[in-house]
C-alpha cells in the first residue's frame, strides 16, 4: 500500500509539474536593456527634480537613447520600470494604475512609444501587501488581474519582487503569476525575486522547479553603487557556483542584478571588471545609469561587441571560477558554442599591475589543441596559442584581462561535451 501511494504521489507530481512550466519560449539568451532602480531609485519629486524623477518622461528619454545611440542594434532592447511608478491606491475596479501626475499618458501609451522605437517595456510589481517602496502590492487575489492588466498595457517583461510577503505566499504566488502570464497569451519575460527572499540556496530554493517557473531570478542582495557591493555579489555567486551554475541556461538565468557602470562608485578598471564578470556569468545585462550623460569610455565598455557576443552565446552555459591564487588573481572560464571559450583573469590586488603566468594546460584545456586568442577589450588577435605554451597577462589592480579563444586545431582524441558537470568533476571548455 505504501509503495502504491508513493507511486500515485510521484505520478501526481509529474502531471502537476507541466502546469508550473513557464512554456513561453522567451529569454533564450540573457535579457539586455536598461533599468531605472539603481541610478534613479524612488525619486518621485518631479517638482524639484523633473529630469531625474520616476516619470514617463524619464523612460521616454531613455528609450530615445537606446534607439538612437547604437544600443538597440547591440541587443539592449528592454526599458524596465522599477518600483514607485504606481498611484498610491488601486483604482475603483481594483486595478493597478500609474501615478496620474508622473505618468499622465498611462502605461499603454508609454509601451506604444517604446515599441515604436523597436524596443520592449518592462514593469515592476511586488508579491505582497505593498511594494518595497510602499506602493500597492500584488496580493494572491490580484495575481490574475494584474497579469491581465500588464498584458493589456503591452508590457513585455515583469519583475515580481517579494517585499511584505511570507514564504508561503511566495510559494503560491510566484508559480501562480507564471500561469497567469501564460494565460494572457502575450509573451512576457518573467523575472522573479523569489530565491533572494529565501536565502538563494537549497533546501529552501529548488532551482529545478524555479527554472520551470521563471525566465530569470534574483538570487541575492540588491547591488549598490560601490566596488564593495560588486565584490560581495561576485563572492557569493562563485562561492556557490556548484549550486547556481547548473541552474542557468536558455530561458532561465541567474541574475546578479544591474550593471552600475557609468555611475559614481566604480573606477574605469572596476567597470571593465563588472562587465567581464557579468558576461562570464551569463548574466542579464541590464544597465542602470543615465544614458543621456554617459561618457565615451563607459559607452565603449558597455557597447563592446565581442563582449556582448560572448554574453549572448546560444549555448547559454554559465561560467565558473576555476583558479583562485594566493596572489589574489582569479581565473574564470565560460565554455561557448563552436568549441570557443572565454577566459577572464581578474585581479583583486590594490597595489600595482600584476604579471600572471600560466598555460591553457594548467587551466584544463585539452592537450594538443591550438587556439586563436583575441583580447576582448583591446580587440586585437594575440595569436595562436598551444595548450602547453606558457603565457603572461598583465592585470591592473581590480581589473581584468579577458580573452576569447577559438580553436584552430582540435585535439586528435575528441572529448565529450559536458553540459553541466557535477561538483568536484572540474569544468572544461565544451567541444562540439
Amino acid at each position: 500500500l505504501a509503495l502504491a501511494l508513493a507511486l500515485a504521489l510521484a505520478l501526481a507530481l509529474a502531471l502537476a509539474l507541466p502546469s508550473l512550466a513557464l512554456e513561453n519560449g522567451l529569454a533564450r539568451t540573457p535579457p539586455m536593456g536598461w533599468m531605472s532602480w539603481e541610478r534613479f531609485r524612488c525619486d518621485v519629486d518631479c517638482e524639484t527634480d523633473p529630469r531625474n524623477c520616476i516619470s514617463e518622461q524619464l523612460f521616454m528619454e531613455m528609450a530615445d537613447r537606446l534607439a538612437e545611440d547604437g544600443w538597440r542594434e547591440l541587443g539592449y532592447e528592454y526599458i524596465n520600470i522599477d518600483d514607485c511608478w504606481s498611484a498610491k491606491q488601486r483604482d475603483a475596479a481594483g486595478q493597478l494604475a500609474p501615478d496620474p501626475k508622473r505618468f499622465p499618458s498611462g502605461i499603454k501609451a508609454l509601451a506604444d512609444y517604446v515599441h515604436a522605437r523597436g524596443l520592449k517595456l518592462g514593469i515592476y510589481a511586488d508579491l505582497g501587501i505593498f511594494t518595497c517602496g510602499g506602493y500597492p502590492g500584488t496580493m494572491l487575489e490580484h495575481v490574475k488581474q494584474d497579469a491581465q492588466t500588464f498584458a493589456a498595457w503591452g508590457v513585455d517583461m515583469l519583475k515580481l519582487d517579494g517585499c511584505y510577503s511570507s514564504a508561503e505566499e511566495q510559494a503560491k504566488g510566484y508559480p501562480e503569476m507564471a500561469r497567469a502570464l501564460n494565460a494572457t497569451g502575450r509573451p512576457i519575460v518573467y523575472s522573479c525575486s523569489w530565491p533572494a527572499y529565501q536565502g538563494g540556496l537549497p533546501p529552501k530554493v529548488n532551482y529545478t522547479i524555479l527554472a520551470e517557473i521563471c525566465n530569470l531570478w534574483r538570487n541575492y542582495d540588491d547591488i549598490q553603487d560601490s566596488w564593495d557591493s560588486v565584490l560581495d555579489i561576485v563572492d557569493w555567486f562563485f562561492t556557490n557556483q556548484d549550486v547556481l551554475q547548473p541552474a542557468a541556461g536558455p530561458g532561465h538565468w541567474n541574475d546578479p542584478d544591474m550593471l552600475i557602470i557609468g555611475n559614481f562608485g566604480l573606477s574605469y578598471e572596476q567597470s571593465r571588471s563588472q562587465m567581464a564578470l557579468w558576461t562570464v556569468m551569463a548574466a542579464p545585462l541590464l544597465m542602470s545609469t543615465d544614458l543621456r550623460t554617459i561618457s565615451p569610455s563607459t559607452k565603449e565598455i558597455l557597447q563592446n561587441r565581442l563582449m556582448i557576443q560572448i554574453n549572448q552565446d546560444p549555448l547559454g552555459i554559465q561560467g565558473r571560477r576555476i583558479v583562485k591564487e594566493k596572489s589574489h588573481i582569479e581565473v574564470f572560464l565560460r565554455p561557448l558554442s563552436q568549441a570557443a571559450s572565454a577566459l577572464v583573469f581578474f585581479s583583486r590586488r590594490t597595489d600595482m599591475p600584476f604579471r600572471y603566468t600560466t598555460s591553457l594546460a594548467k587551466l584544463h584545456f585539452p592537450e594538443d589543441a591550438v587556439y586563436e586568442v583575441q583580447d576582448v577589450y583591446v580587440g586585437k588577435i594575440v595569436g595562436a596559442l598551444k595548450t602547453a605554451d606558457n603565457f603572461t597577462v598583465v592585470i591592473n589592480p581590480s581589473g581584468v584581462v579577458m580573452w576569447y579563444l577559438r580553436p584552430v586545431v582540435l585535439p586528435l582524441q575528441p572529448w565529450h561535451v559536458v553540459r553541466q558537470q557535477a561538483p568536484g568533476k572540474g569544468f572544461r571548455p565544451a567541444l562540439l
